[in-house]
């Protein structure tokens, strides 16, 4: 079992919970999965353990992008990961992806239509496998996110940090090896091919 106080968080009894119905407002923990392929051939699962309780709107947001359940938007793309690259992709850094409108880091749209504000920094950036909204500047936050492969503290205050790796940290540093590049252009793609949330009933005894 993880400790909270590990990841920058108050040492909360709730943090431990997991929700005992389907999702609701106010639920502590949803787990969502990425499949990711690139030209390596590699074929694996990235599990994301998402701080809705902390970060309702920002987890809420990929938990939603992950399942595609919001159709298209505004710019009459779907709002769902699958089928985006992982666009920029740095060794000893993080990977980042979810451009779900141009697939080149260039486009980013929310299921709150367009981009909405920082929640609160409440989470560090305190070990690899953070999962955090990219943005351009202040209340920027879109589609876009990463995933740290180091631990990176001095994003924080400036990004918001929503969710952690539970599972598929070794296909991450994968991608950061295989495709990464030290100006984030990847060199081999990275894409997720499909993305979901995994049933409560599913999520067996996954955390790290």
């Amino acid at each position: 079992m993880w400790e909270p106080s590990a990841w920058g968080l108050p040492n909360y009894t709730c943090v431990w919970l997991r929700p005992t119905s389907p999702l609701q407002t106010y639920n502590y923990h949803v787990k969502v999965f990425f499949c990711n392929i690139y030209e390596i051939k590699l074929a694996s699962q990235i599990i994301v353990h998402l701080l809705n309780f902390f970060v309702l709107h920002s987890a809420e947001n990929f938990r939603a992008l992950c399942t595609g359940e919001k159709g298209v938007g505004s710019n009459g793309k779907p709002l769902h990961y699958k089928g985006t690259p992982f666009h920029r992709i740095i060794p000893g850094f993080m990977i980042q992806g979810g451009d779900i409108v141009r697939g080149d880091g260039k486009g980013s749209e929310s299921i709150y239509g367009g981009i909405f504000p920082d929640e609160n920094f409440t989470v560090k950036h305190t070990h690899p496998g953070v999962v955090a909204m990219a943005n351009s500047g202040l209340d920027s936050n879109g589609s876009q996110f990463y995933i740290t492969t180091i631990k990176t503290s001095w994003l924080d205050g400036e990004h918001v940090v929503f969710g952690r790796v539970i599972q598929g940290m070794d296909t991450v540093y994968a991608i950061e090896g295989g495709a990464g590049t030290y100006n984030g252009k990847p060199r081999k793609k990275a894409v997720i091919t499909d993305a979901g949330e995994i049933p409560k009933e599913k999520w067996g005894d996954q955390e790290a």
